[in-house]
């Protein structure tokens, strides 16, 4: 028997969705929370296989509830059942760890057929949100560089060149202290520790020649 665990807050669907599974032979509906803080207390307590999980809630949405079980039981695959299919939801689910996503309006056949699918490492997506994630993958990759000003992207470069905060200092024609300013944001920018990371980084990217 498959174990799965239901995660809504409308009752009439949390009804309407046990009441089909509940004819299903592989399936078991081991139990139901109402929201997001009250499913993940469900889930390490039941460690259910599948669960079904909405995505707007009070108390915690299925984003954080996901997230939450992920990190504890990695295992559990987690199915997106919601109303939603906006960029805001579905990228932010999927990197959470949501296996599966599909809408309220899919058929309770194939509800069912996501859960038996899942437990054998089979994904299903909604046609829109198969559309988005190939979309996504098509784009360009967005370098952390970018967010640089373009006094900063002047002092990796520099950087990369191997020259010190004096040299940028006289070449810039500004002072050290703004060097070092300078120098302190792009190391936040680009999530390195130290001088020696940003010149690997901007050799990586090809920003120096």
């Amino acid at each position: 028997m498959i174990r799965v665990m239901l995660v809504d807050d409308h009752e009439m669907v949390r009804m309407g969705v046990a009441a089909y599974l509940a004819t299903e032979d592989e399936i078991e509906v081991i139990g139901e929370a109402a929201d997001g803080e009250e499913g993940v207390k469900l889930a390490f307590e039941k460690k259910p296989e599948v669960i079904l999980m909405d995505l707007i809630m009070k108390k915690m949405d299925g984003i954080e509830a996901t997230k939450k079980i992920m990190a504890v039981l990695p295992e559990t695959k987690v199915i997106v059942l919601t109303s939603f299919i906006d960029d805001e939801q579905v990228y932010p689910a999927i990197e959470a760890g949501a296996f599966s996503y599909l809408l309220k309006t899919s058929s309770a056949e194939a509800i069912a057929e996501a859960i038996k699918a899942a437990v054998n490492g089979e994904s299903k997506l909604e046609a829109e949100v198969t559309k988005k994630m190939m979309k996504r993958m098509r784009e360009p990759e967005e370098t952390m560089h970018d967010s640089l000003t373009s006094r900063e992207r002047e002092v990796l470069l520099l950087i990369g060149e191997g020259k010190s905060n004096q040299d940028i200092a006289e070449e810039l024609y500004i002072g050290i202290k703004t060097v070092k300013t300078h120098v302190s944001n792009i190391l936040s920018k680009l999530n390195v520790d130290d001088r020696t990371q940003i010149a690997v980084y901007a050799h990586r990217h090809r920003l120096v020649r």
